[in-house]
């Protein structure tokens, strides 16, 4: 099973050789217990970050971060982390350590780890070091904080969303104690920075078990996304609706690509629907302009957290038109795809897929989406004419019969393109320039 890189083996056996002992520790361990390829290889050692330099000298060497006790080896395009044995200090910050105390111990630094399924080490020599259940707490599919939950969220408050982050990626449940815990230190999550806890928000997101993390542990996600409060218990007694708005936001985050700006327009789509609450002599409720609403909550949101500008621009985009009524036509397809652009349009039909999903089946719209979708796939394939640079004419065509450049060009453009998606003209130039003169009133 612990069939380890050519790289790690050389670092492992480079140090044993020199007399102290050395693991694979952490991610690394637990991935390959699950039979998954690590995406990168720590190693911890009893040798001191000086005694490491020693050993590796020659090699290529980074000192990353001496202080805490790492080195970082790079071996044939491979960085590997190799970090002392420690005791971590006390914790200013509820994120890192003061100070660090070097340890001969094994067993103190996998101590200071945050779950037990992230407190293993292995060696060839040794086998699977494992003090604190962390195999079995693999096993049986839990979370479980190392030592006391409170210790461990107060040290690295970060850890509360890498706690519910872990349990939506693996589909594992958080132990009892820690769950608790979660939920009493909740709030040290604003001390952590933006980037941060958005990293591991769109990890949780994109998770298979995003669904039920959503709806158990809402209270933490408000916490760093307060735009999101009143959806909690907010029934939308709307025939369209069965579920109250929290269940059908995480419902449709669900059914939606795990994809960041989809998963992150899924959470935020409906935000503004209590904001936008109207209910009609019948009882009934209605949310009009809820999507705009939500664009402006999501985009304050998503740029607090630090995401890339591709990242918000396009997840605000989405929610603010993801009501948008496109009918399977052509004309209505194409003027859909020169809005929004094919890239946006197929993403705002994922979107309007997976919001139906969450919604009342009687209302089902899923065949009228997946038309749009085909509709749209063959107006691009044919090169059909739905956006201005498709015209077979050109803004210098356009000055060359005397339109003036500037405000009037874009109308006569806009003019020439709505024409052509409603077939009223083909898109020859030379007919697009006789029925702008007939037409546009515009002359040579």
């Amino acid at each position: 099973m612990f069939n380890l890189p050519h790289q790690v083996d050389f670092a492992l056996n480079k140090l044993i050789a020199a007399g102290y002992e050395a693991f694979i520790v952490g991610g690394c361990v637990r991935d390959i217990l699950r039979q998954k390829a690590p995406s990168d290889y720590d190693i911890t050692t009893s040798a001191e970050p000086e005694q490491t330099k020693a050993v590796f000298e020659g090699e290529k060497i980074i000192e990353t971060g001496l202080k805490h006790g790492t080195v970082t080896l790079l071996k044939d395009g491979m960085p590997l982390e190799i970090t002392t044995y420690r005791i971590d200090g006390a914790y200013a910050d509820n994120r890192r350590p003061t100070s660090v105390q070097f340890t001969k111990s094994l067993t103190e630094d996998l101590a200071r780890r945050d779950f037990t399924i992230n407190a293993m080490a292995f060696s060839e020599k040794t086998g699977i070091v494992d003090p604190f259940g962390g195999e079995a707490d693999l096993q049986n599919k839990i979370i479980r904080s190392v030592g006391d939950a409170d210790r461990r969220f107060n040290e690295d408050a970060l850890r509360i969303m890498r706690a519910i982050r872990f349990a939506s990626v693996l589909g594992f449940k958080i132990e009892e104690s820690t769950k608790k815990s979660i939920f009493k230190n909740k709030n040290l999550l604003k001390n952590i920075s933006s980037e941060r806890i958005a990293a591991e928000l769109v990890k949780l997101l994109c998770g298979k078990n995003a669904k039920q993390i959503i709806v158990d542990y809402f209270e933490v996600l408000e916490v760093i996304l307060p735009e999101i409060g009143k959806m909690k218990n907010f029934n939308q007694n709307n025939p369209h609706h069965i579920y109250p708005l929290l269940e059908h936001t995480a419902i449709a985050v669900e059914n939606t690509p795990a994809e960041p700006p989809l998963r992150l327009a899924m959470l935020l789509h409906d935000c503004g629907k209590p904001d936008a609450l109207t209910i009609d002599e019948q009882g009934v409720s209605h949310f009009y302009g809820h999507p705009e609403i939500s664009a402006q909550k999501a985009k304050a949101a998503l740029s607090r957290l630090k995401l890339d500008n591709a990242t918000v621009n396009l997840a605000v985009e989405l929610i603010k038109h993801h009501d948008a009524d496109i009918t399977p036509t052509e004309k209505s397809v194409k003027k859909a795809l020169n809005k929004y652009t094919p890239e946006v349009f197929f993403k705002l039909l994922e979107v309007k897929m997976a919001d139906n999903l969450a919604q009342n089946p009687k209302y089902n719209r899923i065949d009228e989406i997946k038309a749009l979708k085909t509709m749209a796939t063959e107006i691009i394939n044919k090169n059909d004419c739905y956006s201005i640079k498709q015209l077979a004419v050109n803004g210098r065509d356009l000055i060359n019969i005397g339109i003036p450049a500037g405000k009037e060009l874009g109308k006569a453009l806009d003019f020439l393109l709505n024409a052509v998606i409603n077939e009223k003209v083909e898109n020859k130039k030379e007919n697009l320039l006789s029925y702008l003169k007939e037409k546009g009133g515009f002359n040579s």
